[in-house]
């Protein structure tokens, strides 16, 4: 697992370097301080999981996170950030960022948020994950492709991946990647918080 640690703060790319170096299979293969050279090492250096911070000069995470997401399309981009409030979750969310979490987390999460990245799931801190649900609540959440919206239903229902294939008449793999995508759109790092989120929006 290649990792690329983002942040302007060079103490703080040194203490995730040591925590994510304690961590067996995971290798962190460069460092940057801004987002224009995240972006420019993340195309030489192929990584698996970029570790981004929002706030730095120049280009943000934000628009860093979305130029990776178009550039190096294989990377996954877990944000590592001191801000929780909705706007800035939904706009690193809809940038393409795969994880969200607070830098007052325990590094063995920080550890963990990192494995989930790499696996394509969405690791989200529970605290920024609560703070999407009061403004989304008045309506059914963001735009869902029509694919999404039949998995969403059937997820809540309860239904496994095989069995929501089976119902919609198409792969399981594809069923896989519709919930993954899924998760990322609304913001939840598995089924039980999903099926939440659909029942919060009056699925």
């Amino acid at each position: 697992m290649r990792v690329l640690l983002v942040d302007d703060h060079a103490l703080v790319r040194s203490g995730l370097r040591a925590v994510l170096g304690t961590s067996d299979g995971c290798d962190v293969v460069g460092e940057a301080a801004t987002g224009e050279e995240a972006v420019d090492l993340a195309l030489h250096l192929r990584p698996d999981v970029v570790v981004m911070d929002l706030s730095m000069p120049g280009a943000g995470g934000v628009d860093a996170t979305a130029r990776l997401r178009t550039e190096v399309p294989e990377a996954r981009v877990l944000v590592l950030t001191t801000f929780s409030d909705d706007h800035r979750v939904r706009a690193a969310l809809a940038a393409g960022a795969t994880g969200y979490l607070l830098k007052d987390a325990a590094p063995e999460e920080v550890v963990a948020a990192v494995r989930a990245a790499a696996r394509d799931e969405t690791p989200i801190d529970p605290r920024v994950a609560r703070s999407l649900l009061p403004g989304a609540r008045a309506d059914r959440g963001p735009a869902l492709p029509p694919r999404e919206r039949d998995v969403l239903v059937r997820l809540a229902r309860g239904l496994s991946n095989k069995q929501i294939a089976s119902e919609l008449g198409i792969a399981e793999r594809t069923v896989k990647v519709h919930v993954g995508s899924l998760f990322r759109r609304i913001g939840v790092a598995d089924r039980t918080s999903a099926a939440l989120w659909a029942r919060d929006h009056g699925w």
